[in-house]
């Protein structure tokens, strides 16, 4: 029995029987008040750097929502007809310096709610057509059409993609130079190349792969006809579906539509006069959204952010707050211990 229980023990050894030696920092006023002296100087200048970073980004918002009756947009607010247009004219006063992205904006649109996030099969999305004809029950009540035909893509999130479409024109001696606008990479790489995939085509025909299913109910055109310009922009892995499928996480978000960086417009667009054309399609007024579009370039450190250049500027006064407060307590304790 005692044999064993010896054989049962660790090995008697330092890492075994805990005998390492060990460092504890002993915390004194000598190294807290100046570590906090040197994180609150370190950090307030990281914060003036980002703020004034921040502050070099150009941008530029557009609310196009249309409720207003002063807004070109208002001829296509409800009870108009589906496939309106309007034009926006609008001023840059100086060049907004490339490469310039174009986004759209959404408010009061939550697409973090969780019911609506799950809406959607992510094995239609995989290209897996076994699930074509019979799509999964999260997707309802957009499983199947009112002829019980399956929907593909199924889901809340696929059926609400964005499908407002822009040109931009740059208005130069009372004519349009068109504003080339680059659709390519927009999406995040995983999402194109590794999470959404296309089924295999059948007869070299994408179309013949979705045979038996009808496209989403709120979208104009099916899968396989989203881009006719570019084969391989089309189904699953189409850009501006790819970038819609990212859901944002607050209900105020903008979501990249195009790039400028081509032509006469890759190191920016130049001070002078501007028409947007919308095709004005995408429903926002039922739940008291707003639409609008934005262009903006960005820095070293991303796109304009404000909020983390303050943060660090908060964060570093506190500090250096909090240090004059401390060496006022140590001296004045230690006054009192030595008299």
């Amino acid at each position: 029995m005692k044999e064993e229980e010896a054989s049962d023990r660790p090995d008697n050894t330092a890492f075994t029987q805990q005998r390492l030696p060990a460092w504890q920092p002993i915390l004194s006023a000598g190294i807290v008040i100046p570590g906090f002296v040197i994180i609150g100087l370190a950090f307030i200048g990281i914060g003036i750097g980002l703020f004034l970073t921040s502050q070099t980004i150009q941008v530029i918002e557009i609310d196009y929502t249309g409720v207003e009756q002063d807004s070109s947009c208002f001829i296509c607010t409800p009870p108009s007809t589906k496939n309106c247009t309007c034009e926006i004219i609008f001023s840059l006063n100086t060049l907004v310096k490339g490469p310039v992205f174009f986004y759209y904006g959404l408010t009061n649109y939550y697409q973090n709610f969780r019911k609506y996030g799950v809406s959607k099969d992510d094995y239609q999305l995989t290209g897996d057509t076994t699930y074509f004809k019979s799509p999964q029950a999260q997707c309802s009540p957009y499983q199947y059409d009112s002829n019980s035909k399956p929907i593909v893509p199924c889901g809340a999130l696929p059926n609400s993609m964005f499908n407002d479409t822009f040109e931009l024109f740059q208005l130069v001696n009372n004519t349009k130079k068109r504003v080339p606008l680059d659709g390519k990479g927009i999406s995040w790489w995983t999402d194109y190349n590794i999470k959404y995939r296309n089924p295999s085509p059948v007869n070299g025909s994408l179309a013949n792969a979705f045979e038996g299913t009808v496209k989403p109910i709120n979208w104009p055109k099916p899968a396989y006809e989203l881009d006719l310009a570019d084969p391989n922009n089309n189904g699953f892995i189409n850009q501006d579906l790819l970038v819609w499928m990212r859901r944002a996480a607050l209900p105020q978000f903008r979501k990249l539509y195009r790039r400028i960086t081509e032509g006469d417009y890759k190191d920016g667009l130049p001070a002078g006069e501007y028409s947007l054309t919308i095709q004005y399609n995408y429903p926002v007024l039922s739940f008291d959204g707003r639409k609008k579009v934005v262009f903006s370039n960005v820095s070293w450190m991303g796109g304009r952010n404000e909020f983390l250049g303050i943060a660090y500027l908060v964060v570093g006064s506190l500090c250096l707050v909090m240090s004059v407060v401390m060496l006022i307590v140590y001296a004045k304790f230690k006054f009192k211990e030595d008299s």
